[in-house]
């Protein structure tokens, strides 16, 4: 048995659904699964990806369709899906569409690099990773690297980043370079020349001999000003020939170096401006100058200004010569167009003159109409002018702010560079733009933009913008940054233009992807610097060749976008593997242990996921650096007591975590990326303190460093992926790291030192601890404390650090030796929680101790033995095992061998039951005090919640806090099943033996455990309840096994048996012994009607319902002895030719209903046809309770009970109909029903002699389903039946059409012994032949329940009271004939169960009219909205005046049952069959979508059932049954049709 399960993750696909912002992140090995979410289920999907297909190598533009499967069959889609094997890192891009939708939905998924290292190649977790930056050019030559970098290895990192290793441009700036081809020369000595060959040996040798994996930055956005490449090839960054519309940007860029010039020359003296800016004075002069004597000479406006006279003058000319508008360009619409000049010259700018000519129209033709149009031309374009003019002031608004802040930062604020005076070196603010000729006045610069000789050397130098839009491109047409004087520039590098692809800069393209290609052959990863400026599709594209070299590659990079989502779309679309995150972004340290939490792991205690789960969105994966290399050093923010502490706390996170070479040597600035030339000391384990190019363990927090990778790179490893982050006072911050299957912890407390210690105030007493478990070791206790050794002077050649602080360490020691520690006592929360009282004494500010803490032995053992149990669910509860040495004997048989033994009735108990089928037994569902009660009393109560609460391990619900404080709950499950014999006795005792151990367990592990042994005993039951069923069940997909358990939902015995009893002679008859009596008593399973309302007492089994349900829930799921029994336990009920509604045991029975026992017929001719051999229960012996119609009910045991074989039952209920059936209901009065008139208690049930119709009912009774009788006073509907629905109604006429043709079948096949009905006519005895009574209706139907759309169809009675035409009447001969026109959707029962009547072209056409007006989400509207009586919306608690809502009197006006829609589609089902294939497929199509949606409602239901009813457009109905045995029936029946 493996142990590794095939982790499967399912994407579910909506339609318009786009997910480019969305992180999805896998693992290799992985399987990815899309399935189809309701608005796509029954549609031509296709899904598309970029994945490579086996063999074939990634291509971003190359997509492949992915095969569906639909390994259950074909009658849905809830099973139905197409898959990816994850084999290969990066990101990939799938999109789906349907019919005409190329792409009507999509997103990316990205999957995990694996990395590896060592002699053995072994893998290293991402989250293992502990990394450390290295500044290249501080390295030295190449032959002292070895030395340098093991300070790396000595301090416990297992990665290094190297910043770029190319040749630097002139800045000296690691991320400037000049030739991003060629190695910097100054890594070799004198007398070598090393290139990348001998660096990618020193990188394998790091990788396998020290275990070191390497990677370096790529810089794609600019490159160094001074790159020989550039000047070959300008085109590669953005100058004026390329890009003129910075233009006006350069005149500016010139101008204002000229100022500083001036400056520099103090030639603004007497405006107040000297050189040397100190004081808010002098930027006003700034202000002023700018003003004054900048923006004026330049003019910028007139770069977007429009010539007036010689554009007028164009005009004038072309009006003289009679020219019209081009209608196709201005489509008649006035309005003026100016065309902004692509050469962005001075008055460049053009005036469209179809737009012109639409817009400025003269009069006439006459020399003065024509002046008086030009003259109003004119004034327009001064106006448009004049608006380009205010626009081009704004810009210079902000230009003077961005200038005069950038001359407060870097000359007068306290955090800032402090430059001093204004000098041509130093300019009063970085020059935007490159200038490689000789210095002249502005006046002899500006006419070289108009030399493209000269003009395409102005490159646009890169930067950041504050607060821009990183998917924008700051230097492309539309961006006013430059003009604005918003960029913050680099002034040593050259912003790089692409363009779109690799055509519309071939060099560029093909430079950087030879970078990237040598990047990628030699380093396992890169960092993508200035990420977030980069173009996108350029950085997707450099990546893709990358990856084609090294497809592990490791993609990290740092973003600034201010927003996760757009973090996404940049992780999504590179495949970057981790985001640079810093603890230097805390600002105290609540915030910092925030950041933890945040960045990965679950919480402790957290469920156990099942292999095969929803793809949920994920952060990206995050690099927890302490500091990073290019941000300020925290002992200047901080202290210098507080880098140990707050390494620390990074080091707990469970994700990558690093630092930058100087942090642990405490070097007490930052290393400048641009201005740092000094070179990082060496390892030498004999070094002085005071020897400042070397250093060892005794230097700055290297100790402490070293023991915290370790323990970083052992938690990520060991499995330590549960976390907790306890802010146990301001400053001090407990991290936990908890391992799910061995149950050990690391705890590590640490004390921050925001503030230095020797002058801030901390508390003196530190707060207790409490750590649940038994402490193992102190696996390390360290402080930072003062050494003499000097104090800090910083080197002239090496970078050095504070030599006046150390680390003082303890590591592996016993609590006992801890100089940390106190005292540490045992206290015991029960029997279960062994808990450890940590007092401290000298955590002092800048110290840190993490414990090694395991569970007490004994909770160690009883987990060990709890996950043994387990494994016989799943193999991945074999880590952490421990076998039993005391099994219980329960426990030795394997938990699917006594569920064998459980009948469906058993399942019905340890599954279902809801909280009035509980109370007849004496009990109830459990409730949780102040949150609710489950739904169910079995297994699927509490599992419908841990549904919600597992995926999201919300360890906070009521249900989890209920379980941690107390055995309630547990005792329940186990209590509840173990009062009964046999071998549901059995599973409560197996459930009492496992939760023994349960109990004594910590109490945080309880609801983990309770979970995983609930799904265990719920999976194994639900297999075997499966296995009990139907091959179709069995082989069905999982929406027909969701169904399937409605049969389990409704199908039980109470503790009063609901059906009559059966025949003694009738064999398989279940029995057990009476709790009360002690004798033997039948215990038929009998069916609910519904959940909660219908499901115990008399109020269990009605007639109607359980007919209607009893095809899907019985016959389809192959429990047909179920079946046989309660057919055959209402046969012994029949009285007055009728089957009761209301069963009441039989007992209480009433007869008031016309339609149930034309369903009980249905279901005997189903089960006669579904069931093996199941004509034989014609022959079953039928005890009949009531002998005679004025009898008695005879109960069981009474002597001479009347048996008769059920054909003579059937044969009667036939006679007596057509004789005709006409009595008063027993006990007529409010003793029986309270609402009802007096004349509905008068029963009618007759065949008209003419058609052969069934008929009957009056105005004061309503016999059919749509049954609600009026119960307001106020409103004057008390005892008046909203529906009577007397007459012929349509379901009825075709349920008894259904049911006399097969008895005259099965008498042709010497089946039934019958083929004639004696009856007294006229007082005479005649014989009427079921052949006969078959041809009346078959005849007579259409004639007379068809709408015609001839609107002089004879056969109409009322023509005045048709308002649709194309339909099937609701009824035939009302006594309110408008009720017989009433579009409801009971004619589509009768198409399916008698399909003969119906002409197969208007039939299809009634459905469509059906579809379109009574179609809801999940149901069928029960009138047509057209109506004036309807109301969709069902309240039974309202009382008011209105007659036709008051206490819900619109029942069955409009709201939207679902069982009707079963017939709906089997009828649309069957007749597009003969309406050949295609109608068929598109049919089947349809079928699903709808499905679709009661499959979501079945998966997301507590209640795991469909609902009676939705009010209208599927919404909620709160006096709705939550399941109803008919909608789960039919639907599926619909699904067995397909």
């Amino acid at each position: 048995m493996s142990l590794q399960t095939k982790q499967v993750r399912v994407l579910v696909l909506n339609d318009m659904e786009q997910l480019g912002r969305t992180l999805f992140r896998l693992d290799q090995g992985f399987e990815l699964q899309f399935r189809l979410g309701p608005t796509l289920q029954g549609k031509h999907v296709h899904v598309h990806t970029n994945y490579p297909a086996p063999g074939k190598h990634f291509d971003r533009h190359t997509f492949q369709a992915l095969a569906w499967h639909n390994p259950m069959g074909r009658e849905d889609d809830s099973d139905k899906f197409c898959t990816l094997d994850l084999q290969i890192a990066g990101s990939y891009q799938y999109y789906f569409g349907h019919g005409h939708e190329e792409k009507s939905g999509g997103g990316y998924i990205v999957v995990d690099p694996v990395l590896r290292a060592g002699a053995d190649n072994h893998h290293v977790h991402l989250d293992c990773i502990t990394i450390q930056t290295y500044l290249s050019k501080c390295l030295g030559h190449l032959d002292d690297w070895p030395a340098r970098l093991r300070v790396a290895k000595e301090s416990g990192y297992n990665m290094i980043h190297f910043t770029p290793l190319q040749t630097l441009g002139i800045s000296r700036s690691c991320y400037s370079l000049a030739d991003q081809l060629s190695l910097n020369p100054e890594f070799s000595p004198p007398g070598k020349n090393y290139t990348w060959t001998e660096v990618g040996e020193l990188v394998q040798k790091l990788k396998k001999e020290w275990n070191m994996i390497c990677i370096t930055d790529v810089v794609y956005n600019h490159t160094a000003a001074n790159s020989p490449w550039i000047k070959e090839h300008p085109e590669c960054g953005y100058n004026l020939v390329n890009s003129p519309h910075l233009r006006s940007a350069w005149v500016l860029d010139r101008a204002i170096w000229h100022m500083t010039c001036n400056m520099a020359d103090a030639k603004y003296a007497a405006m107040g401006l000297p050189a040397q800016v100190q004081n808010e004075g002098h930027l006003n002069a700034i202000r002023s100058v700018l003003w004054e004597q900048v923006f004026p000479k330049v003019k910028l406006w007139e770069f977007f200004q429009v010539k007036i006279e010689s554009t007028v003058e164009e005009f004038r000319t072309l009006l003289t010569e009679g020219a019209k508008p081009d209608q196709k360009k201005t489509e008649g619409k006035q309005g003026l167009k100016i065309i902004q000049d692509p050469k962005f010259r001075r008055f460049g700018n053009k005036v469209d003159m179809d737009s012109a000519l639409e817009t400025f129209v003269p009069h006439s033709r006459s020399p003065q109409a024509i002046l008086e149009a030009c003259n109003w031309l004119w004034g327009r374009l001064e106006e448009i002018n004049k608006e380009q003019y205010q626009q081009m002031l704004q810009h210079q608004e902000q230009a003077a702010n961005c200038i005069v802040g950038n001359v407060v930062y870097e000359r007068l604020a306290d955090h800032g560079p402090k430059l001093g005076p204004v000098t041509r070196k130093d300019p009063i603010v970085t020059r935007y733009f490159t200038f490689p000729f000789e210095e002249k006045s502005l006046e002899e610069d500006l006419p070289m933009m108009d030399q493209p000789d000269k003009a395409s050397h102005f490159l646009a130098h890169n930067g950041w913008v504050m607060g821009d839009d990183p998917l924008r491109n700051f230097a492309e047409p539309g961006s006013n940054v430059y003009i604005r004087r918003e960029l913050i520039c680099w002034g040593d590098s050259v912003k790089l233009r692409y363009g779109n692809k690799p055509e519309d800069c071939p060099y560029l393209w093909a430079h950087m992807q030879k970078y990237t290609e040598i990047t990628a052959k030699h380093f396992a990863g890169v960092r993508l610097d200035n990420c977030h400026s980069t173009p996108l599709h350029v950085a997707e594209h450099m990546l893709s060749a990358a990856r084609a070299i090294r497809p592990n590659l490791y993609v990290i990079a740092e973003l600034f976008t201010g927003s996760e989502l757009i973090d996404n779309v940049f992780v999504n679309r590179l495949g970057i593997t981790s985001l640079v995150r810093e603890a230097m972004s805390a600002g105290d340290s609540h915030e910092e242990g925030r950041l933890v939490y945040r960045y990965g792991g679950e919480p402790v205690g957290a469920f156990v996921q099942p292999s095969l789960r929803p793809l949920v969105p994920s952060i990206a994966h995050a690099m927890f650096l302490d500091v990073t290399h290019d941000n300020e050093c925290p002992i200047q923010l901080r202290s210098a007591y507080d880098s140990l502490p707050s390494s620390a706390i990074v080091s707990m996170a469970c994700c990558c975590s690093g630092s930058t070479r100087g942090y642990d040597e405490m070097v007490p600035h930052q290393i400048s990326v641009v201005k740092e030339e000094r070179f990082y000391p060496k390892w030498n384990p004999e070094a002085k303190a005071s020897s400042p190019g070397e250093v060892n363990l005794k230097t700055g927090i290297i100790a402490g460093k070293l023991a915290l990778n370790k323990m970083h790179q052992e938690l990520a490893s060991k499995g330590f992926n549960q976390v907790y982050v306890d802010q146990v006072d301001e400053d001090i911050v407990a991290v936990t790291r908890h391992c799910p299957s061995t149950h050990q912890s690391v705890v590590a407390v640490c004390r921050t030192a925001f503030h230095n210690p020797k002058h801030h105030q901390y508390r003196k007493e530190v707060p207790p601890m409490f750590i649940p478990g038994k402490i193992e070791e102190v696996i390390l206790e360290a402080r930072i404390i003062d050494r003499q050794a000097g104090t800090y002077k910083k080197c002239e050649k090496y970078i050095n650090g504070m030599p006046e602080y150390t680390v003082e360490i303890k590591e592996h020691i016993q609590l006992k030796d801890s100089g940390v520690v106190k005292h540490a006592g045992v206290t015991s929360k029960g029997s279960s929680e062994f808990v450890q009282e940590i007092i401290f004494e000298r955590l002092t500010p800048g110290s840190v101790i993490a414990f090694r803490v395991s569970l007490d032995p004994k909770a160690q053992e009883l987990v060990g033995v709890i996950r043994h149990h387990l494994i016989q669910f799943s193999p991945k509860y074999k880590p952490g095992s421990l076998p039993d040495q005391h099994t219980p004997p329960i426990l030795e048989t394997p938990l699917a061998q006594i569920m064998s033994k459980l009948t469906l009735g058993d399942m019905n108990m340890l599954l279902f039951r809801c909280d009035s089928e509980e109370q007849e037994d004496g009990g109830g569902c459990y409730n949780i005090p102040s949150w609710t009660s489950f739904k169910y009393g079995g297994l699927q109560g509490l599992l419908s919640v841990m549904a919600d609460i597992r995926p999201k391990n919300d360890l906070g619900h009521p249900v989890c806090d209920n379980l941690r404080q107390g055995d309630w709950m547990i005792d329940y499950v186990s209590n509840r099943l173990v009062c009964h014999s046999g071998a549901l006795g059995e599973v409560g005792k197996w459930l009492k033996a496992m939760f023994h151990y349960l109990k004594h367990i910590p109490r945080y592990l309880i609801p983990c455990y309770f979970d995983a042994i609930l799904v265990g005993v719920y999976t194994t039951a639900l297999d075997t309840t499966f296995n009990k069923m139907s091959s179709f069940v069995q082989n069905g997909s999982t929406f027909v096994k969701l169904l399937a358990l409605g049969s389990v939902q409704m199908g039980g015995v109470g503790s009063f048996p609901a059906l009559p009893p059966l025949s003694l002679e009738l064999p398989d008859v279940p029995y057990r012994l009476n709790k009360d009596t002690g004798k033997k008593e039948q215990c038929c399973i009998s069916l609910a009607a519904g959940l909660p309302h219908f499901s115990s007492g008399i109020f269990r089994c009605w007639g109607r319902d359980t007919f209607i349900a009893l095809r899907g829930l019985m016959l389809v799921t192959g429990r047909h002895l179920e079946a046989r029994n309660i057919i055959l336990a209402f046969a012994g009920t029949l009285r007055h030719g009728l089957i009761p509604n209301l069963l009441g045991e039989g007992i209480c029975a009433r007869f008031n209903c016309r339609d149930a026992v034309w369903w009980w017929l249905q279901c005997i001719q189903d089960y006669c046809t579904l069931v093996p051999e199941g004509i034989a229960i014609l022959r079953c012996p039928v005890v009949r309770m009531y002998p005679h119609d004025d009898s008695e009910p005879q109960i069981s045991g009474t002597p001479s009970l009347l048996t008769q074989p059920l054909c003579d039952v059937i044969h009667e209920a036939m006679q007596r109909h057509m004789q005709g059936i006409d009595f008063r209901e027993r006990n007529a009065g409010p003793k029986i029903d309270m609402h009802m008139k007096d004349e509905g208690f008068n029963v009618v049930a007759k065949v008209h002699r003419d058609t052969g119709f069934v008929y009957g009912g009056n105005r004061f009774n309503c016999g059919t389903w749509m049954d609600k009788m009026g119960e307001s006073d106020k409103a004057r509907n008390k005892g008046m039946p909203a529906t009577p629905r007397d007459g012929s109604a349509v379901e009825i006429v075709g349920l008894s059409k259904s049911a006399v043709r097969w008895l005259v079948e099965l008498h042709k096949k010497g089946l039934f012994p019958h083929s004639s009905m004696k009856i007294h006519r006229d007082g005479k005895e005649v014989k009427v032949s079921y052949e006969e009574w078959n041809h009346k209706i078959l005849a007579n139907f259409e004639r007379n329940f068809y709408v015609s759309h001839d609107e002089k169809d004879p056969n109409e009675k009322h023509p005045d009271l048709v308002h649709k035409r194309g339909i099937y009447k609701d009824s035939h001969g009302a006594s309110s004939p408008w009720c017989d026109y009433q579009l409801r959707p009971n004619f589509c029962i009768a198409m399916v169960v008698a399909p003969e009547l119906f002409t197969v072209e208007r039939a299809w056409k009634a459905l469509g009219i059906a579809e379109k007006k009574l179609l809801g989400p999940l149901g069928m509207k029960t009138l047509d909205p057209d109506d004036m009586v309807y109301c969709g919306v069902y309240d039974n608690a309202l009382d008011n005046d209105n007659y036709n809502v008051a206490r819900g009197f619109n029942y069955h006006q409009g709201p939207e049952w679902l069982w009707p829609i079963g017939y709906f589609l089997r009828a649309k089902l069957y007749f597009a069959k003969k309406l050949g294939k295609e109608t068929y497929e598109q049919t089947v199509y349809l079928v699903k979508s709808i499905l679709s949606q009661h499959y979501v409602h079945l998966e997301r239901s507590s209640w795991k059932g469909l609902p009676e009813l939705t009010n209208e457009n599927g919404q909620y109905c709160p006096f709705s049954c939550e399941s109803q045995a008919w909608s789960i029936s039919t639907v599926l029946e619909v699904l067995h049709d397909i």
